[in-house]
C-alpha cells in the first residue's frame, strides 16, 4: 500500500466520527482525506510542496 493511500485512509479514519453529525461530518471526512492524501503525497515525494508553493506566488520553477 502507497503512502498516499495510507494518508487517505488515515484521514478518512480520523473523519469518521464526524459523520456521525451528518452533511458538516461528510465534508469533514472530504476535507481530512484530501490533507491525508496531500501529506502522504509529499511524504513519497510525488509533489514537490516548495514548488507548488513557489509556482503559486509566481516564482519560476527554475
Amino acid at each position: 500500500m502507497s503512502a498516499v493511500t495510507i494518508g487517505l485512509l488515515t484521514g478518512l479514519a480520523l473523519a469518521a466520527i464526524g459523520l456521525a453529525w451528518g452533511f458538516w461530518g461528510f465534508l469533514l471526512a472530504i476535507v481530512l482525506g484530501a490533507i491525508g492524501a496531500l501529506v502522504g503525497a509529499v511524504a513519497t515525494r510525488r509533489i514537490d510542496l516548495r514548488a507548488a508553493v513557489d509556482a503559486a506566488r509566481g516564482r519560476s520553477a527554475g
